[in-house]
C-alpha cells in the first residue's frame, strides 16, 4: 500500500508540474496554478457557495445564478468540506479535491499492478498510457473527472477482494462513485457482471452479495435524485435541467448510428472535432478488443471472465456518454473518453500479464511505438493545458 500511496502521489505531483509549465509562461506560479479551474468548474464552485437552486421549470438557457441542479452533488460537497477543514476559499478547494481524487486514482492503479504483479515496466508504461491522454490534465483541473474515476477504480479494487471490510469499501466508493456522475448507476452493475461470468450460472447463493453491493453503491445518485424530488417535487430535475439549459436529447441508440462517427482528422484549435474523432476511435478500439479477445480465448485460457467487468463499466461510460451528447455534436467525449481510456488501459495490463515474456527486439519495438504514441499524446495535451487555461473551451 505504501509504495502505491507514494507511486501515485508522484505520477499526480508530475501531471500537476507538467501543466504549470504548460500554461502562460507570463503568469506566475499562482495564476498558472488557478487556471486550472474553467468552464464548468465555476458551476460547481456556484453549488459550493450557495448550494442548489432552479426555477421550475428549469431556465431554458444557461444561468448558474438560477439553474444549477444540472450536476451531481458528490464533487461539490466534498470541495465545501475541504474547503471548511482546510480553510481554504472554493476555487483553491475544487483544485485540492480534484488533486486528491487523482492521487487516490493513481494509488488504485498502482494497487490493481500490485495485485497482478505486473512487471515495473508494464506499470510505468500503463500509467504513461494514461497520463498521455490528451485529456488526463482533466485528472488535475477543477472537474469531477477524477473523482469519478477514483471512486470507480476503488469500487472495482475492492469488489475483487475478500472480507467483510472490503464489502463495505466497495460500497462506499460505489456510493461516492454515483453520487458523483449518472453513468455510475450503470458502472454500479459491475460486481453483477463479475459473478455472473466467474460463477457461469450457479444458485442465487452464489450472485447475492454482488447484488447487494450494486444495490449499495447506485444509492448515491438514488439519494440526490430522492432529495430533488422531496425539496422540488421531480426526482428527474437534473435531466430536466439538462435538456432544457444544454439541449441535451438522449439518444440510447447513438452509438449504434454511422452517422455519429468521424474520421477526418481535425484541427488543432478545433477540440469540438477532435471529441468526433475521439468518438470513432474508441468504437474501433472496442470493436478491435472484443474480436482479439475472443480469438484468443478461442484458443487458451486467458482469464477474460476477470476483465469482463472492466470492458463493461468503460462500454457503458462510452455508450451512455455519446447518447447523451449525440445532439450537441458529441461535444465534450474527448473528456469523457479519458474515463473510457483509463479502464481499457487497466483491462489491457491485465491481459499482458497472462503473456509470456517476448523477445527483446519485440519488447524494444513495442516500447518504442509506446513512447511516441505517447509524446505525441503529451504534445496535444500541453497544448490544450496551454489554451484550456486561458479560458477557450476544450471539452
Amino acid at each position: 500500500m505504501q509504495r502505491a500511496l507514494l507511486a501515485g502521489l508522484l505520477v499526480t505531483l508530475l501531471q500537476i508540474a507538467m501543466a504549470l509549465c504548460a500554461a502562460q509562461p507570463e503568469l506566475t506560479l499562482g495564476q498558472r496554478y488557478r487556471g486550472l479551474v474553467q468552464h464548468d468548474s465555476y458551476w460547481f464552485m456556484n453549488i459550493v457557495t450557495r448550494g442548489y437552486g432552479t426555477t421550475m421549470p428549469p431556465v431554458d438557457h444557461k444561468v448558474m445564478e438560477v439553474s444549477n441542479v444540472a450536476f451531481f452533488p458528490a464533487y461539490p460537497l466534498l470541495a465545501k468540506a475541504i474547503a471548511f477543514l482546510l480553510r481554504l476559499n472554493p476555487f483553491d478547494a475544487l483544485l485540492v479535491t480534484a488533486q486528491l481524487a487523482a492521487w487516490g486514482f493513481w494509488t488504485y492503479f498502482f494497487l490493481f499492478a500490485e495485485r497482478w504483479q505486473l512487471r515495473p515496466a508494464l506499470r510505468w508504461f500503463g500509467a504513461l498510457a494514461i497520463v498521455a491522454h490528451p485529456a488526463a490534465f482533466f485528472l488535475i483541473a477543477g472537474y469531477s473527472e477524477s473523482l469519478f474515476l477514483m471512486a470507480l477504480a476503488g469500487f472495482v479494487y475492492w469488489s475483487g477482494a475478500e472480507g467483510r471490510a472490503a464489502k463495505v469499501l466497495a460500497g462506499a466508493h460505489g456510493f461516492l462513485m454515483s453520487a458523483t456522475r449518472i453513468v455510475g448507476l450503470v458502472c454500479a452493475g459491475y460486481p453483477v457482471v463479475r459473478a455472473l461470468f466467474i460463477h457461469r450460472w450457479k444458485s442465487w447463493r452464489a450472485y447475492r452479495p454482488a447484488v447487494v453491493l450494486s444495490f449499495v453503491a447506485m444509492l448515491g445518485a438514488v439519494a440526490f435524485f430522492a432529495w430533488c424530488q422531496l425539496r422540488w417535487g421531480r426526482w428527474d430535475l437534473y435531466m430536466l435541467t439538462q435538456k432544457a439549459g444544454w439541449a441535451i436529447q438522449p439518444d440510447y441508440l447513438a452509438v449504434f448510428r454511422p452517422a455519429n462517427y468521424h474520421w477526418f482528422i481535425p484541427p488543432l484549435d478545433n477540440a469540438s472535432l477532435a471529441s468526433q474523432l475521439t468518438t470513432s476511435l474508441a468504437a474501433l478500439l472496442f470493436v478491435v478488443i472484443a474480436v482479439g479477445e475472443l480469438l484468443t480465448a478461442l484458443r487458451r485460457n486467458t482469464g477474460w471472465s476477470r476483465r469482463i467487468g472492466l470492458y463493461f463499466c468503460a462500454f457503458a461510460i462510452f455508450a451512455i456518454s455519446v447518447a447523451g451528447v449525440a445532439s450537441v455534436q458529441l461535444e465534450s467525449m474527448l473528456r469523457y473518453d479519458l474515463c473510457v481510456h483509463a479502464l481499457i488501459v487497466l483491462a489491457l495490463l491485465h491481459y499482458l500479464r497472462q503473456l509470456r515474456l517476448p523477445p527483446v527486439p519485440v519488447r524494444a519495438l513495442a516500447m518504442a511505438a509506446v513512447a511516441l504514441l505517447s509524446a505525441a499524446g503529451l504534445s496535444l495535451e500541453c497544448w490544450y493545458v496551454f489554451n484550456f487555461t486561458q479560458g477557450y473551451w476544450i471539452a
